[in-house]
């Protein structure tokens, strides 16, 4: 199974996300837009792995505290749109200690610098935006979850399969 760690979304971020969404596409940007239900902030990308024990095991020891996060305009990398995530040390702190308590138990994950944000649209292409939508909200972050990604119907199709409170 094809698993990542992740914080969601809430409602009403995806609300203000559905929103520039929609302004990107009135704006000519083509591309693959990320389903609502898809919406998350990845913590560590895991990949291929035969069974999430140890990965749960993980979320259920490394300590994390209730944090905010703050949509901070947009960013690009390579060809995908995103939402930053205005940076925060309770954050990457926390990720710091997931990967590298994941690394410990041999669970493979992503190596790269953490950089917070939220895909909106992959593979894009079209007209780039001239006025970039620009949309601010924050929320705390109360749990993380381990999301599983199947496909289906030729699309992608995130389920959560476990989560821990955060404090």
């Amino acid at each position: 199974m094809r698993l990542f760690i992740a914080v969601q979304i809430t409602d009403k971020m995806k609300t203000a996300i559905i929103g520039m969404m929609h302004d990107l596409k009135q704006q000519g940007l083509t591309g693959n837009y990320v389903p609502a239900s898809n919406l998350h902030m990845t913590l560590a990308f895991i990949g291929e792995v035969q069974s999430s024990t140890a990965v749960q095991e993980v979320l259920r020891e490394v300590p994390g505290e209730t944090f905010r996060i703050a949509m901070d305009g947009m960013v690009t990398f390579g060809d995908a749109f995103c939402i930053s995530i205005k940076g925060n040390q309770k954050l990457k702190n926390y990720t710091k200690e997931l990967r590298r308590q994941l690394k410990a138990r041999g669970v493979p994950c992503a190596d790269d610098k953490f950089v917070p944000h939220v895909t909106l649209v992959r593979k894009t292409g079209g007209k780039r935006p001239e006025k970039l939508p620009l949309i601010k909200d924050e929320c705390n972050v109360t749990k993380i979850s381990l999301m599983k990604s199947e496909q289906k119907n030729g699309k992608s199709v995130y389920t959560e399969i476990f989560s821990v409170p955060v404090k």
